[in-house]
């Protein structure tokens, strides 16, 4: 249990960073930046999911916590979100190379979640873009919902309290899935695959949407042992999008929203497993 706790402490630690970069990027929006500013932020959206999709590779979830927070004050589009979120691999990448994996291989999974999360990102962009005006009607704003002094304390020091209160729930839940994983979770999530079939990547996309780096480590892991199919895998590491899922439903008080963007993941993950299968076995 003590080895548990410390884990997800430091896996909590990790992200702390990221968490307040994007606090502090948020204040400087709300606070700081003139209307010219945010406009050209708003003209970046066009090609946010390629930047999205490229920042995503990067092997830590921290991008997807910062991109939620970015969304939810609406700096960045549905679609540059959801690209970062299927580019996500947390700790694939450090497992794959820490185990030798070939390769190819690697690139192979990199490349798909990219070419993946660029299409995906722009197609959403491009049928929400005629809601443009009623998207950009949300005024979300992280100080006035948390009623907190910003003005008064500062960027810096309003940022650090934003992130301890988001941090501490993204601690205590994660602890919570990090010990269901650890007493149950690998032998009982390998039971529930069945390796080769088209209806894999039904299951590994469910897990793939655990808020936690566990469903990563998991997906690859079973990978590597053989117990799953590399379009399952595929598929679970797509709606796999680390902690930002905690972040994105504690943070946005738009409940509905969120499991759209949840069911939207899984969708996406669910098609794209069953895709890569045929496409495997042809």
């Amino acid at each position: 249990m003590l080895e548990i706790f410390l884990d997800t402490l430091l896996d909590a630690l990790k992200i702390f960073p990221f968490i307040f970069l994007a606090f502090c990027l948020i204040e400087l929006f709300e606070h700081k930046f003139s209307k010219k500013s945010k406009k050209i932020m708003e003209k970046s959206k066009k090609v946010g999911p390629l930047i999205g999709s490229s920042l995503g590779l990067i092997p830590q979830c921290g991008f997807s916590v910062f991109a939620t927070d970015l969304y939810i004050t609406r700096i960045i589009s549905l679609g540059t979100l959801i690209s970062i979120y299927l580019t996500t691999s947390d700790e694939m990448l450090v497992i794959m190379l820490s185990r030798k994996v070939d390769i190819s291989i690697i690139l192979r999974v990199l490349l798909i979640k990219f070419v993946i999360g660029i299409i995906c990102g722009f197609i959403i962009d491009a049928i929400l873009r005629k809601r443009k005006k009623k998207l950009d009607k949300v005024n979300y704003s992280i100080c006035d919902d948390e009623n907190c002094h910003c003005d008064e304390e500062g960027v810096l020091v309003a940022s650090f309290k934003h992130t301890l209160k988001i941090l501490l729930f993204i601690f205590l839940v994660t602890f919570v899935i990090n010990i269901l994983l650890e007493y149950k979770g690998n032998e009982f999530i390998s039971k529930l695959f069945l390796k080769d079939n088209v209806l894999s990547p039904f299951i590994s996309s469910i897990v793939g949407l655990i808020p936690s780096c566990g469903s990563s480590v998991i997906l690859t892991e079973l990978y590597i042992e053989n117990a799953i199919s590399f379009s399952s895998m595929v598929a679970g590491l797509l709606t796999n999008s680390g902690v930002a899922i905690i972040v994105l439903f504690k943070s946005n008080k738009n409940v509905k929203e969120n499991f759209k963007i949840l069911g939207l993941l899984y969708l996406i993950g669910v098609v794209s497993g069953i895709t890569l299968h045929f496409i495997c076995n042809l």
